[in-house]
């Protein structure tokens, strides 16, 4: 592993994936160097705005920097905590393990406050004259655990672990000394890499607010800075060269709602039509489709079949989906969650795409409005927008299309570096924890 060298002497694991492990270590199962290993409450208790923490998957996951995420965290009464804990009582120096939807996240308790866990964790005591935590939850990180995981899986994505799997996990042992300073040299290290990956993370915002910037202006303002300029009207726009005409979008273009044929009645379904659900509306052109259905399921639902280049907007939908839009690239239908607005002649397609991506704030915001929460073909309709000539138009369509692509790419090298970085974590820590280097003698300032 580059500058890293390994151990004077190896020995032969006695596990036949695991191969050879420093002379002086030992290759244990999980149960053997803990005291217990449990799974946190198998109902949803009572939830209060006021009370003990209750800690699920998401909490841990969603975390960064080895922390807690506090921000949807859910509050449960303290007789019911009192209850829980008779059975599951976590405690400073335990080790959550996630174990049910995402899968395979150690995180160490290194707070002090009482909580409870959900049954999508299990809580792992360590017998601490044998292990150090810290160097335990490298270890579960690492490729070791990752293999295990998937040792006997049917399919490639594994969403629950039993707790009978954890408690056979194999894991390599030095002896305890040498755990801390291989988690000290973790911590160093992994720190290391994290703020890189953050900084470039910070980079992809920054071209990303670049790119809303472009689209915002473009199809506002226009390309041309010394063009007279007139108020628009409208408050989230403001001003607008004085040649530009703003109106309902429902006047510009023909909008046609969709529909899901009976999810009851195979013959609907596994047809040759492409059918699009919100989800796949995503700012991305649209090739194809995660379902499809028959000329019968078409014919005998209220959904539509619309030709390749229409637009298409998400009307709801979980988290940033409801306002989003993409571009058909085939004939296909749609659900009612979707809406397909048809541009008439005077408006291009591309102007308007790129036109509701500057205003998806105030498309949501305007979906705020109503106790749903939602949009509608009502809304939508009502919504203004800009048109100029369809020369223009062009112009600033093929404008965004050169920028877009070139913020795109440097957005691809970018995330290219991260998942190097990512990787290379990954490959540190399993080398470290595995014995394939030697890192005692490593400095760390």
């Amino acid at each position: 592993m580059g500058k890293y060298r390994g151990y004077e002497k190896y020995k032969y694991s006695g596990v036949e994936w695991l191969g050879k492990i420093p002379e002086h270590w030992q290759a244990i199962r999980l149960k053997h160097i803990t005291n217990r290993i449990i799974d946190g409450a198998h109902f949803t208790p009572t939830y209060v705005s006021e009370g003990i923490p209750f800690l699920r998957v998401t909490d841990i996951v969603q975390a960064k920097n080895n922390s807690l995420s506090l921000d949807n965290i859910k509050f449960i009464p303290e007789e019911e905590h009192n209850t829980l804990s008779l059975r599951c009582k976590p405690e400073r120096g335990d080790l959550l393990y996630s174990k049910n939807g995402t899968i395979g996240v150690p995180r160490v308790v290194d707070w002090d406050f009482d909580f409870s866990i959900f049954v999508s964790l299990c809580l792992i005591k360590v017998i601490k004259q044998k292990v150090n935590v810290e160097f335990l939850q490298y270890s579960l990180l690492g490729k070791l655990t990752e293999t295990q995981i998937n040792i006997g899986a049917k399919s490639n994505t594994v969403t629950n672990l039993h707790l009978d799997k954890i408690k056979e996990f194999w894991v390599t042992l030095p002896p305890l000394d040498e755990q801390e300073a291989i988690a000290r040299f973790l911590d160093y290290k992994t720190k290391q890499i994290d703020d890189l990956i953050a900084k470039k993370e910070t980079l992809i915002e920054k071209l990303d607010e670049k790119r809303t910037a472009l689209i915002s202006h473009a199809v506002t303002k226009g390309l041309d800075p010394n063009v007279p300029m007139k108020d628009s009207g409208i408050e989230w726009i403001g001003e607008i060269p004085e040649n530009w005409k703003r109106g309902k979008l429902n006047y510009f273009c023909k909008i046609i709602s969709g529909g899901t044929p009976d999810r009851n009645n195979p013959d609907f379904w596994e047809g040759d039509i492409p059918w699009v659900k919100t989800g796949e509306v995503n700012y991305q052109d649209i090739y194809s489709t995660e379902e499809y259905i028959s000329a019968e399921g078409l014919n005998s639902s209220s959904t539509t079949l619309v030709k390749p280049e229409t637009l298409l907007m998400a009307m709801y939908g979980q988290g940033n989906t409801r306002g989003r839009v993409a571009i058909l690239k085939i004939e296909a239908a749609f659900n009612q969650a979707c809406l397909a607005i048809c541009p008439l002649n005077n408006l291009n397609v591309y102007f308007l795409y790129y036109f509701l991506i500057s205003a998806y704030k105030y498309i949501r915001d305007t979906g705020n409005e109503s106790s749903q929460m939602n949009l509608s073909a009502g809304i939508i309709g009502k919504i203004n927008i800009l048109v100029t000539n369809l020369e223009e138009q062009q112009k600033i369509v093929q404008y965004l299309d050169k920028k877009i692509s070139e913020i795109d790419q440097q957005k691809a090298k970018i995330q290219k570096a991260i998942e190097l970085l990512k990787e290379y974590r990954t490959a540190l820590i399993t080398n470290a924890v595995t014995g394939k280097i030697d890192v005692r003698q490593i400095p760390i300032p």
